[in-house]
């Protein structure tokens, strides 16, 4: 069978040449001949796509998507799933933090268990500092707590997909997607592997904070309803707390119990208090009101510049 890998990168150029390298001894060694390796290259800056250029000049199955800027992980895993051909398709970064090897694993699973899905679960991450590590594991558990949909965790998006996960998934049109958020939401057959994620090979992280941090809203605010319901619910508390503190002045005032200091603070605090359950509300909002905008504008995910080793 023809089997896909989906290979995102962007500003890879020190780690290009060794991840082919690894992923085609991958298929060599295990005698599976029937193969392509589609790199997206997400508007690098620098000479990444001059390295996939030389790379696809002399190995055919290296396939390219060359994007006209910088569209996002999410959006260049989405153009490889929309190109790709194979009867299942690997999503893999670029930067060896997920070994190659494992995808022999994964082949083996998918055949055993006869899996649709088939993700990693990281037993370990070299190369990570404690505070990403336990980020990570407090935002899964976090939006686990918060769905209605159940997600495994410690993954990312590198698992292996069939053909039937891949038709469904093409005919979702949302623009902003938490892919392995999807691929959870669609149910079918799916199956863990196991494996200890590598220190990347070179280069710099792709996701800084910031970027965690929106990665992160897009998959609690496109899969959950709760912070709108937890909103509410601070709402009518901060309501009842009002109601409390004005019925217990309005005593004082009347019956003379306790004694009331004249000044701002109360006041001052009352007001900080309310306002900020009113941010509070307000931004919950505005996070689901700027996914619909997005949504509405109806835009292309993605615009690809120029297709490399792609027969019509």
């Amino acid at each position: 069978m023809l089997i896909s890998v989906i290979i995102p990168s962007f500003n890879e150029e020190a780690v290009v040449n060794e991840s082919y390298r690894r992923l085609k001894n991958v298929f060599i060694d295990n005698n599976l001949l029937d193969y392509e390796l589609i790199f997206v290259n997400d508007g690098s800056k620098d000479k990444t796509l001059e390295v996939l250029m030389d790379i696809a000049s002399k190995d055919a199955h290296v396939k390219i998507l060359n994007f006209s800027r910088n569209f996002g992980h999410q959006a260049a895993v989405t153009a490889g799933m929309q190109e790709c051909k194979g009867e299942v398709a690997i999503i893999i970064d670029c930067d060896l933090q997920d070994p190659p090897e494992v995808i022999i694993d994964m082949l083996k699973v998918y055949h055993d268990e006869e899996c649709n899905v088939v993700y990693g679960v990281r037993k370990s991450r070299k190369g990570e500092s404690f505070f990403k590590k336990f980020t990570a594991k407090l935002f899964y558990r976090t939006l686990n707590s918060l769905s209605d949909v159940s997600f495994p965790v410690d993954t990312g998006d590198f698992r292996l997909v069939d053909r039937k996960v891949i038709n469904v998934f093409n005919n979702l049109h949302e623009k902003n997607k938490y892919i392995r958020g999807l691929i959870s939401w669609m149910g079918f057959k799916q199956c863990p592997v196991y494996y200890e994620r590598e220190a990347r090979f070179a280069g710099e992280t792709k996701y800084p904070l910031s970027k965690m941090i929106k990665f992160a809203s897009i998959g609690l605010f496109y899969f959950s309803k709760k912070p709108l319901k937890l909103a509410t619910s601070v709402g009518f508390t901060s309501i009842a707390a009002g109601l409390i503190y004005i019925l217990f002045l309005l005593i004082n005032q009347i019956f003379g119990v306790g004694h009331t200091v004249s000044g701002w603070t109360s006041t001052i605090i009352i007001i900080i208090f309310f306002g900020g359950v009113q941010l509070l509300t307000i931004g919950v909002l505005g996070q689901y009101i700027g996914s619909l905008f997005d949504e509405v504008k109806n835009r292309p995910e993605y615009i690809i510049s120029d297709k490399i080793n792609f027969k019509e």
